[in-house]
């Protein structure tokens, strides 16, 4: 089995779980950063109507908080589409958010038209994806010039000291002992810290999304770096 269908599997057995294990690892803070970034890309789009695409939507999360805010904002949703490649996760997606539109499929070869999507999305998931670049190129395919991507992850950190020491003593002992009681599979959440530290820094993330032509407009850490905000403006067809 290749490596990315091994991920797609261990997604499958967490996937009941996902939820639950989410809001107790992250104390509900992910919540917060997932409104930010809603709220700061709907301002844009403010008495528009548009169509926004979540890849890697797992459960669901990002697109009720989407269209919540959207609805706050008064921003339109001609569509709303989650995109995941984890039958598991999608099958409990569309128990939670029987109106939402799924479709299973890999980032890297979504079934949507080209220049079709004003905001496409990713939290969580871009580290997950085997064929990061070819994902990069297909986001921008999807998107409108002038779309946004807005991508929230778990980057690598630069800095040493005690706030790195203190995150990844977290990330690599306290956070796989959790997810493991929790969803009875201690190795998927051991899997997140080495999947962190097989992942990039923010400046590396944004140098690819540079080349996959996107304008960074915004890049900013939070909770001591531990999750990254980034959203790009594509700019080039590539």
């Amino acid at each position: 089995m290749e490596k990315q269908e091994k991920i797609v599997e261990m997604f499958n057995d967490i996937a009941p779980t996902y939820d639950v294990a989410n809001r107790v690892m992250s104390m509900g803070v992910d919540i917060s950063w997932r409104k930010f970034a809603c709220e700061h890309s709907l301002k844009k789009f403010i008495g528009k109507n548009i169509c926004i695409v979540d890849v890697a939507c797992g459960t669901g999360d990002m697109m009720g908080i989407w269209r919540d805010i959207a609805a706050k904002l008064g921003v339109g949703l001609e569509s709303l589409i989650g995109v995941d490649p984890s039958n598991g996760m999608l099958e409990v997606a569309r128990n939670k958010f029987k109106d939402f539109k799924f479709i299973q499929a890999f980032a890297d070869n979504i079934p949507l038209q080209s220049q079709s999507t004003d905001i496409l999305s990713i939290s969580y998931g871009i580290r997950n994806v085997v064929a990061r670049k070819e994902a990069l190129a297909e986001f921008n395919r999807v998107l409108k010039i002038g779309g946004y991507v807005v991508v929230l992850e778990f980057t690598k950190r630069k800095k040493s000291g005690f706030l790195t020491a203190l995150r990844d003593f977290y990330l690599s002992k306290i956070l796989p002992i959790i997810g493991g009681f929790i969803s009875k599979n201690k190795e998927a959440y051991e899997y997140l810290p080495n999947s962190i530290e097989g992942f990039l820094d923010a400046k590396s993330f944004c140098d690819e999304l540079h080349e996959a032509g996107f304008d960074i407009e915004v890049c900013r850490g939070f909770s001591m770096d531990i999750s990254t905000l980034f959203i790009a403006r594509k700019v080039n067809e590539i």
